[in-house]
């Protein structure tokens, strides 16, 4: 078992970034600041339940946290993006874990495939600056922000036609049902 990096440590990231408190089962979460890329591989602000810094926790414990099937956990380790411990049959997911799920949850909510969210772990290096990761990042960032500021544009346009469209066919519609009402007397 690995030791999670020392965020005292000069080369340990430290962007903060908002984490929840939350036990599986209770609704109530605390807010707190964070150090970004804890065990994780990369930092961007994104909530993460913490399980009262629990050294491992089960599979369902991990998918209730996050909000995910056992099914999705277990593809994201098929996948090579986890890797829990095994003791027999039982999965034990780390901090390390929780964090590349955060990760992962954060990149397909934005619209990364899952090998860009794996390209971006892996390029995390706990000794270095990850200067090549952060590069990665920006640049999968931007070219995601304009597909989907193309998307946003198209869905504008089509919210307009059918706006346009509804407003013709009430029109039409009260000018027969006019018709239909002057017609019967």
């Amino acid at each position: 078992m690995s030791k999670p990096p020392d965020p005292t440590h000069p080369r340990c990231p430290v962007d903060a970034l908002l984490r929840c408190d939350a036990q599986p089962g209770n609704k109530k979460t605390i807010m707190k600041i964070a150090l970004a890329g804890d065990d994780a591989g990369i930092g961007p602000a994104v909530a993460e339940p913490v399980l009262q810094d629990q050294e491992f926790i089960k599979i369902g414990e991990m998918a209730s946290a996050f909000g995910v099937t056992l099914r999705a956990l277990r593809f994201y380790e098929d996948k090579g993006l986890l890797s829990p411990h095994r003791e027999g049959t039982m999965r034990l997911y780390t901090r390390r874990d929780r964090g590349r799920l955060k990760l992962i949850l954060l990149g397909r909510k934005i619209g990364f495939s899952l090998r860009d969210v794996k390209q971006l772990i892996d390029l995390y290096d706990p000794t270095g600056s990850n200067a090549k990761q952060l590069r990665t990042a920006l640049e999968k960032s931007e070219k995601q922000l304009a597909r989907l500021q193309k998307q946003r544009a198209a869905l504008d346009e089509a919210i307009t036609d059918v706006n346009n469209l509804m407003v013709t066919v009430r029109k039409l519609l009260s000018e027969r049902t006019v018709a239909a009402n002057g017609n019967s007397r």
